[in-house]
């Protein structure tokens, strides 16, 4: 497999071997339908079954309470917290960002109330958590570069503020997280509880687009960025994942069931879950169409797909990976218009003004100008995460459910 190269193995190697031990930490428009939603977990009853090798030595919680089988938990190399969450993050303006970011670089996009912040995916592949606060509200912004997943969640859960880390296991090759508070293990792709004290619970998902830099700073001037100073010495830049995205390949540490065949495992698509009903949406077929609309859950939505976005995965530089572009979802339905939107060859418009947007669901040019859709909660992932974790999935564009 090509992208399990050297330079991988040395990295995995320096995380297990040092534990990734880390210098001292550095000082330093509300959504639509905040929550995808999975089918339901049940915690299981019979048989009894040990936690995974090590868990109950490292962890401290309630290990009979899980909503998964252990058998389907392993070991991604590092142990608990061997890839250490950023809890103290540096926060800088676009100008000091944009020193060291590509333009096609990608970063993950989270705005609460009048703030907008960038994560970049070249630090969030070292670290995979960065628990902040934006706009008052405290937030974990997490990176699985295994499944190519930019999930955000709120952190505040029952009343109490929560704080995550990295467990070193992996459950379908997707990372698992923890909270220090209780120590309960949390899926990242899915934000359920599967171990511990909060088994069965769902964290809030805040919407998270994956773009690039160019676009970001072009939509948020005024926006902050997470800084590379994090305390850690790491090769911020550099992408220890060189080629894995290659669909002609397979999934890293993937130990699930079987992808249905209908497209390539490592292919990247946006998914969409909400009120019983999950669909797929494939970048290849995006980048052909440009806009799509669907029906998801009763909800009207609209998918656009821009390019200008490299992928993170795919070259030793993160900022030199091959344009990929950017997918989103927004809801359709804005000040009691259903919006009909089209690519005119040049730009996203709605159809009844002629007005231009971007990929970040802004209104640029035209009568609606200054105008914000409502962004979906939607995951950018591959294709065999989503289908393992969302396995009764519509795929956009074809008749196959699986």
């Amino acid at each position: 497999m090509r992208y399990v190269n050297s330079t991988f193995w040395f990295v995995l190697l320096i995380f297990v071997l040092a534990g990734c031990v880390a210098a001292s930490p550095a000082t330093a428009p509300g959504a639509e339908d905040p929550s995808p939603t999975p089918e339901p977990v049940e915690e299981t009853e019979e048989p009894a079954e040990d936690p995974p090798v090590g868990a109950a030595s490292q962890f401290s919680t309630d290990f009979s309470r899980h909503s998964v089988p252990y058998s389907e938990i392993i070991s991604g190399g590092p142990g608990k917290d061997g890839i250490p969450a950023i809890d103290e993050p540096v926060i800088v303006g676009v100008g000091a960002a944009d020193e060291w970011l590509g333009e096609q670089e990608a970063v993950i996009v989270i705005q609460t109330g009048d703030e907008a912040r960038a994560y970049p995916v070249q630090v969030l592949m070292w670290h995979e958590i960065v628990n902040d606060t934006l706009g008052g509200m405290p937030v974990a912004v997490t990176y699985c570069p295994l499944c190519n997943t930019a999930i955000a969640y709120e952190r505040t859960f029952e009343g109490d503020v929560l704080d995550f880390g990295t467990t070193g296991r992996l459950r379908f090759s997707n990372l698992i997280m923890y909270d220090r508070q209780t120590e309960t293990w949390w899926q990242q792709a899915t934000g359920e509880g599967i171990a511990g004290e909060h088994t069965g619970a769902r964290l809030t998902f805040v919407p998270a687009a994956l773009v690039s830099w160019s676009d970001f700073k072009a939509s948020y001037p005024e926006g902050t960025v997470l800084s590379r100073e994090t305390g850690y010495s790491r090769t911020y830049g550099m992408n220890p994942y060189s080629g894995y995205d290659d669909e002609s390949d397979t999934p890293f540490l993937y130990r699930g069931p079987p992808t249905p065949d209908v497209l390539p495992q490592l292919t990247r698509v946006l998914g969409v879950a909400l009120n019983g009903d999950a669909v797929v949406y494939p970048y290849d077929l995006l980048r052909q169409e440009r806009v799509v609309h669907d029906t998801v859950g009763g909800r009207e939505i609209v998918v656009f797909w821009t390019p200008g976005t490299a992928s993170a995965l795919d070259s030793p530089d993160v900022a030199r990976g091959r344009d990929v572009g950017a997918v989103t979802a927004f809801s359709r339905e804005l000040e009691g218009e259903t919006l009909t939107f089209a690519f005119d060859g040049e730009a996203i418009v709605d159809e009844a003004t002629g007005t231009r947007w971007n990929v970040l669901g802004q209104a640029i040019d035209g009568s609606r100008s200054g105008d914000q859709l409502n962004p979906m909660v939607s995951v950018n992932t591959f294709w065999f995460t989503w289908a393992a974790f969302y396995p009764e999935t519509r795929l956009y564009g074809t008749d196959i459910t699986n």
